[in-house]
């Protein structure tokens, strides 16, 4: 989907397939070769990494002006700090505050619950939520009574990847839904084998929601378009250098 996406909208993507077994080394080095080289405006990383290979050290080896995954340290660290504007922005989390501001939902002053805490989508949606003023509580695998405060909440974030976790009835009217969970449930009837279902049982769920997105097709391009934004935004911060 992202290189169909660069193809579409005129950005050269260039794919570094290494094989499974390929030393830390190695990666770190070829992202090094990357980092040096001017005609590359983005590095992406796809995540997750093989287990002997510290996915810390690789996501640090990545120059951060060319993070357009938005995950180094410092990006990260920028994000959670107030008055501190981050060069890039983790492209989910980006693509779900864009979802929210395009579809009118006010968040300022908001009750938004996140439900899950990874690095990827949870901790950051937070910290962006945070930063457009709204009142943010993560909910997660230890937390007592998610129900009642996923109930609570304007705007909903559900990132957890457990499949169709949240019902109807935990769902305020009119709330603000944003389905990033993507879970792959048995279905005899489809050639695959299987169908690809959210956090949310979004068939009841869309009865009282006020909006929604459907799964698929409702994060995941927005995803793919806001690593596309960042890039863009990359290449604009060397040229105007």
């Amino acid at each position: 989907m992202k290189r169909k996406a660069c193809a579409e909208v005129g950005i050269k993507s260039v794919d570094v397939d290494l094989p499974e077994d390929v030393s830390e080394a190695d990666l770190i080095s070829k992202v090094h070769q990357l980092n040096s080289d001017p005609d590359v405006h983005g590095i992406l990383v796809q995540l997750p990494l093989p287990k002997h290979i510290n996915e810390e050290n690789v996501l640090s080896a990545i120059s951060i002006d060319k993070d357009v995954d938005g995950f180094h340290p410092l990006n990260i660290g920028k994000l959670a700090m107030k008055g501190r504007e981050p060069l890039f922005l983790p492209c989910t989390p980006k693509g779900c505050l864009e979802l929210l501001k395009r579809s009118g939902v006010k968040i300022k002053g908001q009750r938004a619950v996140v439900v899950g805490r990874s690095n990827i989508v949870g901790l950051p949606v937070s910290l962006l939520l945070l930063k457009a003023d709204a009142t943010v509580t993560t909910v997660h695998s230890h937390t007592k009574d998610p129900e009642a405060i996923i109930r609570e909440a304007d705007i909903v974030i559900a990132a957890a990847g457990q499949a169709c976790m949240i019902k109807s009835d935990w769902i305020k009217p009119g709330a603000a839904v944003i389905d990033v969970g993507t879970n792959a449930v048995s279905d005899p009837s489809r050639k695959s084998g299987y169908r690809l279902v959210g956090d949310v049982d979004y068939a009841e769920a869309c009865k009282v929601a006020g909006c929604i997105t459907p799964v698929p097709g409702g994060v995941g391009p927005m995803t793919v378009a806001m690593l596309l934004r960042n890039t863009l935004d990359g290449a604009k911060r060397v040229i105007g250098q």
